[in-house]
Parts: structure tokens; C-alpha cells; sequence
């Protein structure tokens, strides 16, 4: 047992399993949302929270977490965010409403967010500075193989077994990863001495919380009073607020010697550290806006299953998975901005075309060449953004920058979700009442009124847009459901017209970014070559 926990090779197989574990949650959830939303009644505006419910808790906390796997053993902690998250996939199977979902989904980001940072200094201690490139390729292609299977699996499982399926196949996988992780990864205790930023946490928490929640739910109270005199532009700006102080705190802690910030700003000293976090957030961005409206649109407008929807969008993946291969071997030959910015250029291309593609009784195979463009450059983002990232980075940092890093991109899904979110109920309600306008002219004289009212009252009770709504709850006559399906179906695809363009300006901006990236630093080539030289 001692020789196979020793074995590097071995700890990662479970890290990588650890791994595949919540990213296939995160692509299966993601393919679900109509499901979710029609299994329990639940409105856009709701499921957005299960979504912001995981990304919220994940990002905030992934540095404390770090910090507690300085402290307490990164073996430890893994293994109890393991625990955590296969406790709250179970809870999540067993949500009989919205709120309890939501809960649930908080409890599974926590669990994230404890077992995510562990493996970067478990990594780093086990393996020598050489052999590190391979390790993160392994990482590349296990997260790919996650993107494949979560859209497939995720529709499979749907369809076959109810959308409370794709969190209790969490269960098994979880105790075996729990198994091995005592079994095979060494308790390796740096023994640095920490101390954790609470007011910090405190306050990034509650100040995203108030912007967040105002996005989300800024729609449904027409953007004014949500009680008493608590208006929804009062949440928002506390939250920024909020958020200001944190970033003072941030900075008076590391101006002290002895302080311990949860945001170090040494690593932004570096350039290509600093331009990376933007690339991330974008790309935490375009992901779920894109993502967000697609999967809705596929089941709730053209009425694709879960699991023709999961085929349909899995050919992305797998053109992802086809040029990250080629794209890590050419990052240690070029400069990585010569593979991020065709690729950050080819996602938006490709979400352009899938955008113009989109039309109430377009054909599931439409999207084709847009899914295999933004896939095959998304391959060549993901391989070269960490090695730019920390190239440059004195060895001390290298923790910290992951977490940073990661935190950053995952708030980019968080904003995406509320941002796009919040654009799309506010175009779904203006789109519902002109197309509803426009189609009351074919209705007899005394059904004009109460089918204009029925779509524009809408966002202001929750708009429903799950598989099986699609405009037929509204109280109205069988001979009417057509044209309300028509309604509804035409004012969804006006209104994700204008929204995906928001990730597709994201990426654009992102790509020129990186522009400024600088080449390999010869000083510190020679630093990394004598480190790899002392391993």
C-alpha cells in the first residue's frame, strides 16, 4: 500500500476522478435546466439560482479552501469535499421544489470549492517541474472527456430516468473517489502557518450576493420596489459597495507584513498573470451565456428531447477535444497567443454562426458548423491560457495564481448568468408582448385582450420556459394553443438573438486582450531550467 499511495501516477488518477466528477455535473445540469424547470414549476429566474447557487459559493471560497489545504493536509481536504459534494448530490436528487434545489446546489459548490484547489500543490509536490506540462495535459483531456460525456449522459439520463438522475449518479462515483483518495494520495502537510481572511469572505460574499441577486430577480420587480422601500437598484448598489470595501480591506492586508490577503495583488504585478485572469473571466462568461439560451432554445423551441439536445451539442466537445491535442503540442513551441487569439476569434465565430443559425423550425443539424468552429477553438484557449498565465511566476505563487485564477473565471459565469439572465427575461418580456400584439389580430374580438395580457404579464409571476411550457399554460381556449406555441417560440428566438451577442463581444474583447501578451522571459527560462535540473 505504501509504494502504490507513494506512486504519483496514482494520486492523479484520483484527482482527475475528483475532477470528471463536477465538471459532468456542472455540462449535465446545464442540458437539464428545461427539464428542471418544468419538473418543478419553476421560473427562469429560479433555476438561474441553481445555477449561481454552486458558482456562487465555488468562486468566493476556492482561495479559503487553498489556504485550509495549507493548514489541514490537501489530502484532507479533498476527501472531505468529496463528502460534501456526494451529501449534496443526494440532497439535490431529493428536492421536491425550487428552494430545496437551490439549497442543495449551494451545499455541492461548497463541496467544489473544498476539493478543486487540492490538486495544483499536490501536483506540484509530486511531480518535478518536466514532467508538469504532461500532468496539465492529462487535466486538459480528462475536463474534455467531462464536456463530452455531460451533454450525452446528462440527455441520456433525462430521458430515461428524470432529471433527478443526473445529481444521484454523483452518489457512486463520489464514495469511490472517497475510497481511493484515502487509499492513494499521500498526506503531504506543507506545514506553512495560515490564518483566514473571515471578514474578507464575509464581504465578497455578501457584495456579489446583492449584485447577483439583483440581476437575477430585477425583472420580476419591473427593476423597482421589492419590499417596503428595498428597491431592487439599492441591492445592486450595496453590493457594489460591499464589494469596494473588500477590495480596501484586500489592499490594507497586503500592504502588512504579516497580513494574508484572499486576493494577493503580487501576482498581478505580472502581465501575462493580469491578462489571463481576463481571458478567464471571459471565457467563465461565454460559456454559460451561451450555453444558457441554447439549451432552453433546443428543447423549448424546437422540442428536442434531453438526449437529442445532449447529441446535438456534444459535436462542440469533441471538436474541442480534437484540437486541444494539437494545440499541446505546439504550446511549449510558439508563443501561447498565437493559440489563444485564433481560438478566442473562432469561439466567437462560431457563436456567431450558431446565433444566426438559431429560428423557430430551424433543424437540429443547423448549428453544425458553427458547434465544430467555436469547438475547435475553444481546444486552443484552454492548453496554452494556464501555461501563459504562470510562466512567469516565481514558484511561491504558483497556488495562489491557480486559485486566483480560478476564482476569476469562475465569477465570469457567475456575472454571465446573471447578466445574460437578466437580459433575456427583459427581452423574452418585451418580445412576448409584441409578438402577442401582433398575433391577437387573427383571435376573435373577445380574446384579443386576455391573450396580450396573458404573455405580458408573464416575466412578472416567473417566466416558465421548460420543455413542456413553450406559451400552453396560459389560460386560454385548445383552438388558441397554436398561436400561443407560435408566440412564444418566435419571442424566445427574438429575444436570444440580441442576448448571445453579449458573449460574442465578451470573446472579441478578450482576444485583443491578449494581444499584449509578452513572449517567454529568457531570465526566467533559465530559472525554470535549473529548478527542473534540481528536481
Amino acid at each position: 500500500m505504501t509504494n502504490v499511495r507513494n506512486h504519483p501516477m496514482a494520486a492523479l488518477s484520483v484527482l482527475v476522478l475528483g475532477l470528471f466528477m463536477t465538471l459532468l455535473d456542472l455540462t449535465i445540469v446545464n442540458v437539464a435546466i428545461p427539464s428542471i424547470l418544468d419538473g418543478l414549476h419553476a421560473s427562469l429566474d429560479q433555476v438561474l439560482w441553481v445555477l449561481n447557487a454552486y458558482s456562487l459559493l465555488y468562486a468566493v471560497l476556492l482561495i479559503t479552501s487553498a489556504r485550509l489545504g495549507d493548514i489541514h493536509g490537501p489530502r484532507k481536504m479533498f476527501a472531505i469535499g468529496v463528502v460534501i459534494f456526494t451529501v449534496a448530490s443526494a440532497f439535490s436528487g431529493l428536492a421536491q421544489d425550487p428552494t430545496h434545489l437551490i439549497l442543495a446546489r449551494g451545499l455541492q459548490g461548497l463541496g467544489s470549492a473544498v476539493l478543486a484547489p487540492q490538486g495544483l500543490p499536490l501536483m506540484m509536490s509530486l511531480f518535478p517541474v518536466e514532467k508538469r506540462g504532461g500532468v496539465f495535459a492529462i487535466y486538459g483531456v480528462i475536463a474534455g472527456l467531462a464536456v463530452i460525456a455531460g451533454p450525452t449522459v446528462g440527455g441520456y439520463l433525462v430521458s430515461h430516468f428524470g432529471w433527478r438522475s443526473i445529481f444521484t449518479v454523483n452518489i457512486p462515483i463520489g464514495v469511490i473517489t472517497f475510497a481511493l483518495a484515502l487509499l492513494l494520495i499521500p498526506d503531504l502537510r506543507p506545514g506553512r502557518k495560515h490564518r483566514l481572511d473571515i471578514f474578507g469572505v464575509a464581504l465578497a460574499t455578501a457584495g456579489l450576493l446583492g449584485v447577483i441577486y439583483g440581476l437575477i430577480e430585477g425583472q420580476r420587480y419591473d427593476w423597482g420596489v421589492v419590499t417596503g422601500f428595498i428597491t431592487i437598484p439599492e441591492i445592486i448598489g450595496a453590493g457594489l459597495v460591499l464589494f469596494a470595501v473588500f477590495l480596501y480591506h484586500q489592499a490594507r492586508r497586503n500592504r502588512q507584513k504579516d497580513g494574508e490577503p484572499l486576493l494577493p495583488f503580487e501576482v498581478f504585478k505580472d502581465r501575462n498573470f493580469t491578462l489571463m485572469t481576463l481571458v478567464m473571466a471571459a471565457m467563465g462568461f461565454a460559456i454559460l451565456g451561451i450555453y444558457l439560451p441554447l439549451t432552453i432554445y433546443m428543447q423549448s423551441v424546437l422540442g428536442l428531447s434531453p438526449i437529442d439536445a445532449g447529441l446535438t451539442l456534444a459535436i462542440q466537445p469533441l471538436a474541442m477535444f480534437f484540437s486541444s491535442g494539437i494545440a499541446s503540442g505546439l504550446v511549449q513551441k510558439v508563443n501561447g497567443k498565437y493559440l489563444l487569439i485564433p481560438g478566442l476569434l473562432a469561439l466567437a465565430a462560431g457563436t456567431s454562426y450558431i446565433d444566426w443559425a438559431a429560428q423557430a423550425h430551424a433543424g437540429r443539424w443547423d448549428f453544425t458548423p458553427g458547434l465544430i468552429l467555436s469547438g475547435l477553438g475553444m481546444g486552443c484557449i484552454w492548453t496554452p491560457v494556464f501555461t501563459i498565465g504562470t510562466r512567469d511566476l516565481p514558484a511561491h505563487l504558483g497556488g495562489v495564481a491557480s486559485g486566483v485564477i480560478n476564482t476569476i473565471q469562475e465569477m465570469g459565469g457567475v456575472f454571465a448568468s446573471a447578466v445574460v439572465g437578466a437580459f433575456l427575461q427583459n427581452r423574452i418580456a418585451l418580445a412576448l408582448h409584441d409578438r402577442a400584439v401582433a398575433a391577437s389580430s387573427q383571435l376573435p374580438d373577445q380574446y384579443r385582450q386576455s391573450f396580450v395580457d396573458g404573455f405580458s404579464n408573464a416575466a412578472h409571476t416567473g417566466l416558465e420556459v421548460g420543455a413542456g411550457q413553450s406559451g400552453t399554460t396560459l389560460q386560454l381556449p385548445a383552438q388558441v394553443q397554436a398561436l400561443a406555441h407560435f408566440v412564444f417560440t418566435h419571442a424566445f428566438v427574438d429575444a436570444m438573438h440580441p442576448t448571445m451577442v453579449l458573449p460574442i463581444v465578451v470573446l472579441v474583447l478578450a482576444a485583443s486582450a491578449a494581444v499584449f501578451v509578452r513572449g517567454r522571459k529568457p531570465v526566467v527560462l533559465a530559472i525554470h531550467e535549473e529548478e527542473a535540473a534540481v528536481a
